[in-house]
């Protein structure tokens, strides 16, 4: 039932007010340190990462913007500007079969989860103390992610879900229309967070018509996005869609990365990938003069990225923000709050 008022303790307007969700998780991030928490890749054999002197394969300035080729670990071993990078961004390969360039996506279990944890520990060294790590993966490999990042002692932020309405359909079982957005940072009070420049329409603004959100001192009739992701342009990048890259698998839309790119960073912050795939990160960040680096194992994939990335550019800029995500129409127009 709603919540009741309680004069009994001194509380604001007489309401509880819990601690939160953040600050639980801050808490769980100091106490899982010390926690012997075993996966099942923990026993596969480790992956040695090649430090090497790196060159970048393709590199451009203002803003500086660079590509590597070959395995991440390898060059997250390697990287010149390990421990400042400000921002990462993963979409990792699912272990799902996809045909990709030169990549076994048939791993076994165990050793999937172990390049898994290894990958993940190399952007957790790339990252400024400040950093915040964003990670895209489906139901089966994401409760893993979240422990490996929380017995690393890294602090979940938000669990967020992007949700798409053209899922591969299916009669065996519901049919997938989600992917999982998790959020972690290795300081959750240092951490860049821009809550002012990823606004949206409330729904007391775009259904209600409600003038109180109106009546508000700043952010008039609008809201930071809810957790769950959705609406215009999010929806699976396939067929005929604008920013389609052809021979790219899983390519994820602009939209999602201007959320996370304009939420977690600053103008002239440094923005990596490990997985650069289509070049989408990469191509976002520099249209949003942020530094960034691609990783991309294929070099066929890496050239077609960057042509993105340096020739065709983004192509929805500024359209993850100020919109709105309403489920149901209109009932009225908004009203402006009378004296």
């Amino acid at each position: 039932m709603a919540e009741q008022k309680n004069l009994e303790f001194d509380r604001p307007g007489g309401y509880a007010a819990p601690s939160g969700a953040t600050a639980v998780q801050r808490r769980a991030a100091q106490e899982l340190r010390s926690a012997d928490i075993r996966l099942f890749g923990d026993r596969a054999a480790p992956h040695v990462p090649r430090v090497t002197t790196l060159r970048p394969d393709h590199s451009a300035a203002a803003p500086d913007t660079r590509v590597y080729v070959g395995d991440c670990r390898d060059v997250l071993a390697s990287l010149p500007d390990r421990g400042s990078v400000d921002l990462i961004f993963a979409d990792p390969p699912f272990n799902w079969d996809v045909p990709y360039e030169n990549w076994n996506d048939g791993m076994p279990r165990d050793v999937f989860e172990k390049f898994t944890f290894e990958w993940l520990d190399g952007c957790i060294e790339a990252l400024a103390p400040h950093g915040s790590l964003w990670v895209n993966i489906p139901d089966d490999t994401a409760a893993e992610i979240v422990v490996h990042l929380k017995r690393r002692g890294l602090t979940m932020i938000n669990w967020c879900v992007w949700h798409f309405r053209f899922g591969q359909n299916r009669s065996s079982s519901f049919i997938m229309s989600k992917v999982h957005a998790l959020y972690f940072a290795k300081d959750p009070d240092a951490r860049r967070w821009n809550p002012d420049a990823i606004l949206e329409q409330s729904d007391r603004a775009a259904i209600y018509g409600d003038a109180r959100t109106m009546a508000k001192e700043s952010n008039k009739g609008m809201r930071v996005p809810m957790d769950v992701w959705y609406g215009p342009y999010w929806g699976r990048i396939q067929g005929n869609n604008l920013e389609r890259r052809h021979q790219h698998h899983n390519q994820i839309p602009e939209v999602y990365l201007e959320r996370v790119i304009l939420a977690c960073s600053n103008e002239g912050d440094l923005v990596l990938d490990p997985f650069l795939g289509s070049g989408t990160t990469c191509t976002v960040a520099r249209a949003w003069n942020r530094r960034s680096i691609g990783i991309e194992y294929s070099a066929v994939n890496a050239r077609s990225a960057w042509s993105r990335i340096t020739e065709v550019g983004m192509l929805r800029k500024g359209q993850s923000v100020g919109g709105s995500s309403a489920l149901h129409p209109k009932r009225r127009e908004l009203v402006p709050p009378t004296d």
